[in-house]
């Protein structure tokens, strides 16, 4: 059995915001080692701050992973801005619950070392997501669905 120690803060004053069990059960799942992580979920504001100060994008994005070791276990932090996750999910037509869940997978991956700056990184990160989210009984996060705005 895989040990986490999670942390979950709620910085943001949206509504639908998963529980922390919803969170532990979604890192839980794609985690592969000893795990100590934060999930903080923020507003626009603070979404925009950090995506500005450490990607130099001056929007707020969805998920931001901060790793700082893999060693002796994994470590680090996410945050996930909730009125960006909101927006894509109504836009994609997905379900609120599924969005975030894939979301805090692909956080998680990010701190295991993935990434998706290539095509061949892409391709083998969204496939683990993908094997994940649906074993958690999701619907692919890249299914296209039709008629979505």
């Amino acid at each position: 059995m895989t040990i986490l120690r999670l942390n979950v803060q709620y910085a943001s004053n949206t509504v639908h915001i998963p529980s922390r069990a919803q969170f532990r059960k979604w890192v839980k799942a794609a985690i592969r080692v000893e795990t100590e992580v934060t999930i903080r979920v923020v507003n626009e504001a603070e979404g925009r701050e950090l995506n500005s100060m450490y990607r130099g994008k001056d929007y707020p994005t969805n998920v931001l992973t901060f790793p700082m070791t893999e060693e002796p276990y994994l470590m680090g932090d996410i945050i996930i801005c909730a009125p960006v996750v909101e927006a894509e999910a109504k836009s994609q037509s997905k379900s609120l619950e599924a969005h975030y869940a894939h979301l805090t997978v692909h956080g998680i991956l990010h701190l295991h070392g993935y990434d998706h700056e290539t095509d061949p990184q892409a391709e083998l990160m969204e496939g683990l997501e993908t094997a994940i989210v649906t074993k958690l009984r999701y619907p692919s996060p890249y299914l296209i669905i039709e008629g979505a705005n």
